[in-house]
C-alpha cells in the first residue's frame, strides 16, 4: 500500500527502509545480511528508502545502491530514493551543520556517485545551519531541481518557522522529523503546518533508536554504538524506560497480539498527517515486522490507554542532529 507524499505526488510505501544503521555508527554488522534485508523490503512492497551523506560518509548509500542495483537499473521509476546533506564532521569528531554551497555540492555529488544514480527523488537538508540564511540554501538547491538532478526538495529537523523561511524561496515539499511514542514535539506546530501546506511527512525513529524495539536489556553492551555515550541509554533513566517498554509490550501482546515495536510503528502511522515512517534495520525480520505493523489499526480507546501509560514519561531520545 502506498500513499502520496504530500505535494510531491510520489507514491511512497507506509514503511520507508532507513539506512543509518548501515553507517557503522551502530557497531559492526554483516553487509550481506543488510543487503538481504533491503532486498526483502522490496519483496514486501517497500518502495521508499532513506539515507544521508553523513551515514558513514557514503557507506550507507553505497550499500543501498548495491542492494537495489537491479531495481535502479531496470525499474528506476518504481523506487523513491531519499537522501540528505548538510552535515559535516569536525576535527574532534562532532557533527555540525554545514549548508554552504561548496559542502552541499560535494554532498550531492557524493550521494549520486555512491547510490549510482543520475537523479535523487527527494533531497533533504539534514538540519538547519544557523550560519547560512535558509533562503540562500533553498535558492542553491533550486538549481539542481531545474537541472533535474534533484526531483523534490525538503527539510529534516526544521521547525515550522524554519520551514516557512525555506518555502519563501523554494517549496519545502517534504519534512522528515523524529516522531515516536517518546517524541511528539512535531505534533504541536510542524505537523499542523505540514498538513496546511500539503507537505509530505516522513516520521523517523518510530522505535526511539531501539528503545521501543523490545530487545534491549539492562545489561546490553553498546559496543561501537553511538548510543553507548547517550544518557538516555544509561543508568536509572534507561532502566525506567525499559520498564515502561515492558508494560507497553504486555499491552501490545494482550490487545493486538503484536510486539511493542509493531505497536510503536502503528502508533506513528495512526496520525493522518504522517505519510510514511522510517524504520532503520539490518535484518530482514525487522522490516517484515514493520510492514506487518501497517495492518494494525489502533482505536481511540487504545490510543488513550497508551497515552495514560506514557503520561509520566519524558521522551527518551537523543538530539535530532544526531539521530536522523
Amino acid at each position: 500500500m502506498t500513499r502520496a507524499l504530500g505535494m510531491t505526488g510520489l507514491p511512497v510505501s507506509r514503511i520507508t527502509h532507513g539506512t543509518w544503521e548501515l553507517s557503522g555508527h551502530w557497531g559492526a554488522f554483516d553487509e550481506d545480511e543488510a543487503i538481504a534485508a533491503l532486498r526483502h523490503a522490496r519483496e514486501l512492497g517497500v518502495n521508499t528508502f532513506d539515507s544521508a551523506h553523513a551515514y558513514g560518509w557514503g557507506r550507507a548509500e553505497r550499500i543501498l545502491g548495491r542492494a537495489l542495483r537491479d531495481d535502479l537499473t531496470h525499474r528506476r521509476d518504481e523506487i523513491v530514493l531519499v537522501t540528505k546533506g548538510g552535515l559535516r564532521i569536525t576535527d574532534d569528531g562532532r557533527l555540525q551543520p554545514d549548508s554552504s554551497p561548496q559542502w552541499l555540492r560535494e554532498g550531492i555529488e557524493s550521494s549520486l556517485g555512491a547510490l549510482g544514480v543520475e537523479h535523487i527523488d527527494v533531497y533533504l537538508v539534514h538540519v538547519a545551519d544557523p550560519t547560512v540564511p535558509i533562503a540562500d540554501v533553498a535558492g542553491f538547491l533550486q538549481r539542481y531541481v531545474e537541472a533535474g538532478t534533484i526531483r523534490h526538495v525538503g527539510v529534516s529537523n526544521f521547525s515550522a518557522q524554519q520551514i516557512g523561511e525555506f518555502a519563501a524561496a523554494l517549496p519545502a515539499e517534504v519534512l522528515q522529523s523524529p516522531y515516536s511514542l517518546f517524541r511528539r514535539e512535531i505534533a504541536q506546530a510542524e505537523l499542523p503546518y505540514a498538513r496546511e501546506h500539503d507537505i509530505g511527512v516522513m516520521g523517523y525513529s518510530p522505535l526511539a533508536n531501539g528503545l521501543l524495539g523490545g530487545t534491549l536489556t539492562e545489561d546490553h553492551v553498546f559496543a561501537g554504538d553511538w548510543r553507548g555515550g547517550v544518557p538516555f541509554f544509561q543508568g536509572e533513566q534507561y532502566r525506567q524506560t525499559l520498564r515502561l517498554v515492558s508494560r507497553l509490550a504486555d499491552f501490545a501482546r494482550t490487545r493486538y497480539d503484536v510486539t511493542v515495536a509493531q505497536l510503536a510503528v502503528a502508533w506513528a502511522l495512526a496520525n493522518t498527517a504522517v505519510d510514511t515512517v522510517v524504520v532503520g534495520t539490518r535484518q530482514a525480520k525487522h522490516i517484515q515486522d514493520a510492514v506487518r505493523a501497517t495492518e494494525v489499526r489502533l482505536d481511540a480507546s487504545d490510543l488513550a490507554e497508551i497515552d495514560r501509560q506514557l503520561s509520566a514519561s519524558a521522551g527518551p531520545d537523543a538530539d535530532p542532529a544526531q539521530q536522523s
